[in-house]
């Protein structure tokens, strides 16, 4: 998942980079900064079909996380994306999901793990010295809600509330995700919590649905892969959300998918039923 660029090396050993895959109209913003984090980051901005003639519509939005690779092999972790843009663009034209705009946030590589772990987590253990996270998930959330919302609100024609707005990742990107939507569920509603790293600091995602008071309004769409190491886990993810009142099929859809790994591929592979989930067509949204 960090951030990386695939070679492959020919019989003559020279390196060859695969070729761009980009689909539709795609918009970058390159080395986007942040003042809460102090770096800055490429973004990437799908619009929906019809954007440029539609001039009157707005749409709403949905943020996933590790951005390079989700449109693209040639920045795509091993040179494998997600096909979001694809799959995207697929389902809009045939009407089978509302018409949205996909806001990719690429990682920062070696701050990653720092970024998206809501604790200060232990990242491995080497003997008696353990190396942690500086666990800047809140921060990482700050960013997100006063820096680049502000700019693609501003930017593009959006549907800015909550209701609208949408936040998806995989990986310890669906623990960020899942931790932001119980922070901040007045600015997301709608959360891709993809192959969770349930495991991070003994399931406290799991503690934080736990310690809910009431249940939130968000609109879940939870998975994980059996081949996956720990993969049982997100079982007590799901199972949480269901005590503080989620109902499976309705406002939470949960899948455990036979056989698959931890891998953009296999993230690939759900994004057409995860995007039906979050942004069904509008005649056929459930009532709130």
């Amino acid at each position: 998942m960090d951030n990386a660029t695939f070679f492959g090396n020919s019989s003559r050993s020279t390196k060859r980079m695969p070729q761009h895959t980009l689909t539709g109209n795609i918009q970058r913003h390159r080395q986007f900064p942040s003042r809460t984090l102090g770096n800055r980051r490429d973004i990437l901005v799908y619009l929906p079909p019809g954007y440029r003639r539609l001039l009157r519509r707005r749409y709403p939005v949905f943020y996933l996380q590790d951005g390079q690779n989700l449109f693209d092999a040639a920045t795509a972790f091993a040179g494998v994306e997600w096909g979001v843009d694809e799959t995207a663009q697929r389902l809009i034209r045939r009407k089978l999901i509302e018409p949205i705009i996909i806001v990719a946030i690429a990682n920062t590589g070696p701050d990653r793990i720092h970024e998206y772990a809501p604790t200060r987590g232990i990242i491995d253990s080497k003997g008696k010295r353990k190396k942690r996270s500086r666990g800047l998930a809140r921060k990482y959330g700050k960013f997100l809600i006063q820096e680049l919302k502000p700019f693609i609100d501003s930017k593009y024609r959006t549907k800015p509330e909550a209701e609208f707005t949408g936040l998806g990742g995989a990986s310890l990107g669906g623990l960020l995700v899942m931790t932001l939507g119980l922070w901040f569920p007045n600015v997301f509603s709608r959360l891709a919590v993809m192959s969770p790293s349930v495991w991070w600091d003994d399931e406290v995602i799991v503690r934080g649905v736990m310690a809910l008071d009431r249940k939130l309004p968000l609109r879940i769409w939870l998975d994980t892969g059996t081949a996956e190491p720990g993969w049982e886990r997100a079982r007590n993810l799901c199972a949480a959300l269901v005590e503080r009142g989620w109902n499976l099929h309705d406002d939470i859809e949960y899948h455990e998918i036979e056989g698959a790994d931890h891998s953009e591929a296999a993230w690939g592979a759900r994004v057409d039923p995860m995007l039906r989930f979050l942004y069904p067509p509008i005649a056929q949204k459930p009532a709130r």
